[in-house]
């Protein structure tokens, strides 16, 4: 099946139209068209090759909304109408433990990447959502509750995910204190999710003109981190922090924020290694850790809970010709919180 997309063709060019050819329909397979693709940064990081391993030419995008039109004639998970979603793998090898405990994205055999990864052959190159169609294993789809328009699910396929599965994990909820820091594409999601969880929530930032959207987007507090006297006074005062950036912070500094028995998760991924001084955790027995998406069946309830709760992600629609665009002003921090590529503008 010829598909149209928008691809990289070589490291750091523009994204351009390209058609590339999808898999027939398989036993075990839907095809959903896509109806709306969410950027994130880490296409462009990929696109770039910042984080190198990159196969080019690329179709990025793993934040994908669409309809179901076709299945398999082994599916029963869909139907031709059904709303679908699909993140940021398309396959595991379904036979480590960490597959069987439902924690795909831990894979210990091989995982194709929804995009600038191989297939399950280790062969053929996958494509991402920057397109109007895309063959998926249904097992690797997600159902999108029909209360969620697709155009604010789509970035749920990674941010959402992404912060939904570390707030579940460490137990945010009544009673406990969270803080988020940095308010982009994850951190708006982390403040809602947090919020709807019932967890007493603050946003950390720089920036002072985030306060106002913190608190609009179900912040409790709001914390700017370049006043010394506010962070000094906030010490020991979260169980949980979820560092949502990508830059190179001062973790001893924003880890002493923790109280006893507190936990910071990382999510960014820096280009810089991070440091940080022992005395730090063992003085109020502080954990450092990370987190990454979340799997299948935690992800259809992370769906399921953002529908709930009534949100999905706060989104800027754009048409395809404008992506490269987007892609700068990603970079430049420029877009509350998440562009969304209309698919039916290819």
């Amino acid at each position: 099946m010829i598909t149209k997309t928008y691809a990289v063709p070589t490291a750091g060019a523009p994204l351009e139209p390209m058609e590339i050819e999808r898999r027939d329909v398989g036993a075990h397979d839907v095809l959903i068209d896509i109806k709306f693709s969410g950027i994130c940064h880490s296409d462009i990081h990929q696109g770039r090759e910042e984080w190198g391993q990159a196969i080019f030419p690329m179709v990025p995008g793993h934040e994908i909304a669409g309809v179901v039109t076709e299945v398999g004639s082994a599916v029963t998970k869909f139907k031709v109408g059904d709303h679908a979603g699909v993140g940021c793998f398309v396959n595991t090898c379904r036979e480590c433990e960490n597959c069987k405990a439902g924690l795909e994205q831990y894979c210990q055999g091989h995982l194709s990447s929804t995009y600038n990864g191989r297939e399950s052959d280790k062969q053929t190159p996958t494509y991402g959502g920057y397109s109007s169609a895309i063959v998926v294993d249904d097992n690797y789809a997600v159902t999108i509750p029909a209360s969620l328009g697709l155009d604010i699910a789509a970035p749920l396929m990674c941010a959402g995910i992404t912060l939904y599965s570390p707030l579940r994990h460490w137990g945010a909820g009544p009673g406990v204190r969270v803080g988020i820091i940095g308010l982009g594409g994850l951190g708006h999601m982390g403040v809602k999710i947090a919020h709807a969880m019932g967890a007493e929530v603050t946003l950390i930032s720089h920036s002072p003109h985030k306060e106002a959207d913190a608190l609009r987007l179900g912040a409790d507090h709001f914390l700017l981190s370049t006043n010394k006297e506010a962070t000094k006074a906030a010490r020991y005062s979260f169980d949980l922090i979820i560092n949502t950036v990508s830059a190179k912070i001062d973790l001893d500094r924003y880890m002493s924020l923790l109280a006893l028995d507190g936990t910071m998760v990382l999510l960014g991924i820096p280009e810089e290694a991070l440091s940080l001084r022992t005395f730090t955790l063992l003085s109020a027995r502080r954990r450092l850790t990370g987190s990454n998406i979340g799997g299948i069946q935690e992800t259809q309830e992370m769906l399921n809970f953002c529908a709930e709760h009534g949100f999905g992600s706060d989104i800027e629609i754009i048409d395809v010709k404008d992506v490269n665009a987007a892609w700068e002003r990603v970079v430049n921090s420029d877009v509350k919180y998440r562009f969304v590529i209309d698919a039916s503008t290819l």
